[in-house]
């Protein structure tokens, strides 16, 4: 009696069945999940790319509004000083007029300063470069004249090759097309920042009405960011630019370097695009240097511009900028490199504040000075209040 096995219920009989014909989920194993994170991965990289077609292609617009925002951003503490003193529109004239006045004569005396003295510090540069290869001529490892020869060569005959003559050839048309829309941008950028500068505080309420609870929060937060990094940024860099393109032009002319005037507006210009700027900047005076006044003036020269980017770097950088542009310089190469290939010249100069942007939206996820889960730092303790 003891040995005889108890018959099984219906309910056990039922489970039982059920447990042995339960299917085997896919997609909760270990390679279910990482199907699962691939396919999310793929639609980021989906719809970044389609927002960067749609960027390209509608650049003419996006441009514009993008370089409103920011000087926006930069002159936001003007006009919040300017509003409860005079009437909205007063207030936004002024400013507005003052921007195209500083940005417009700036712009003007930089272009005729190099347009009018380019041929001669072309000439100097490419003489510089000439003997700069001289020298590495002498040096035992350095190449020799006739692998010198076949790159120039090369170089020569993708110039004179009948693909470059027709995009020469059609450099003409190109040109009044580019002088449209080059109008075109100016004055919807001047359109688009002066409503950003009158109605700004408004435009953003109305934009943030869609959200609620956390995520209202977290918008406030990301826009309260973004201000803040883009105004630090147009401010400090110009800043940082003036005292370069100073100390550099009265280093050259203290130095007796011809073209000073030009090669400290250049200095100016490039300082907008970090560490890779300040570096073309100095070679080129160096360059200058070399051919006009000697190897010693051009040592000179390299050590003037050295110090003056340890000063900015090490000084003049956290004291005007502060916090909102600390990133590591691998972020900051990289990003110079993505801002190039996407956008030129204008993307390598807002590269870096569009990765600071995204860098100080993330520090303040979750709180104003809670980042993000997985960006936090979890070997710290955690702060009592």
């Amino acid at each position: 009696m003891f040995g005889r096995q108890r018959p099984r219920t219906q309910a056990t009989q039922a489970v039982t069945m059920n447990s042995a014909h339960t299917p085997r989920r896919l997609w909760s194993d270990g390679f279910g999940t990482l199907a699962t994170r691939s396919i999310q991965l793929i639609a980021v990289v989906i719809l970044a790319a389609g927002l960067v077609v749609t960027f390209r292609s509608l650049s003419l617009v996006f441009i514009p509004v993008l370089l409103a925002l920011i000087f926006a951003c930069a002159f936001e503490p003007l006009m919040a000083r300017l509003r409860p003193r005079l009437r909205p529109t007063l207030s936004t004239i002024i400013v507005l007029l003052a921007i195209v006045l500083i940005v417009g004569g700036l712009g003007w005396a930089m272009v005729s300063a190099v347009r009018h003295q380019w041929d001669d510090l072309y000439e100097q540069a490419q003489a510089g470069v000439q003997q700069v290869i001289a020298w590495v001529q002498t040096l035992p490892f350095a190449p020799d004249q006739e692998q010198i020869d076949e790159w120039f060569a090369t170089v020569t005959d993708f110039i004179t090759s009948a693909q470059f003559g027709q995009t020469v050839g059609s450099g003409a048309v190109a040109g009044v097309g580019a002088l449209a829309n080059f109008v075109t941008g100016f004055v919807l950028l001047v359109v688009v920042l002066f409503f950003f500068l009158k109605d700004g505080p408004e435009l953003w309420r109305f934009l943030t009405r869609p959200f609620e609870g956390e995520w209202y929060a977290r918008v406030r937060r990301a826009g309260s960011k973004t201000v803040d990094t883009f105004g630090a940024y147009l401010r400090g860099t110009a800043a940082v630019a003036a005292v370069d393109a100073i100390g550099i032009g009265i280093g050259l002319l203290v130095l007796g370097v011809p073209l000073a005037f030009p090669l400290t507006i250049l200095v100016f210009l490039l300082a907008f695009i970090p560490i890779v700027g300040a570096t073309v900047a100095g070679i080129l005076a160096a360059l200058v240097a070399l051919v006009a006044n000697g190897p010693v003036v051009a040592l000179i020269v390299i050590a003037i511009v050295v110090v003056v980017n340890q000063l900015e770097g090490n000084f003049l950088q956290p004291l005007l900028m502060g916090r909102a542009l600390k990133l590591h310089s691998l972020v900051v190469l990289i990003a110079l490199t993505v801002g190039t290939v996407l956008g030129g010249i204008l993307g390598a100069v807002l590269a870096a504040p569009f990765a600071a942007v995204v860098w100080g939206i993330v520090q303040v996820w979750d709180g104003p000075e809670t980042p993000a889960r997985w960006a936090r730092d979890n070997k710290k303790p955690a702060v009592r209040t």
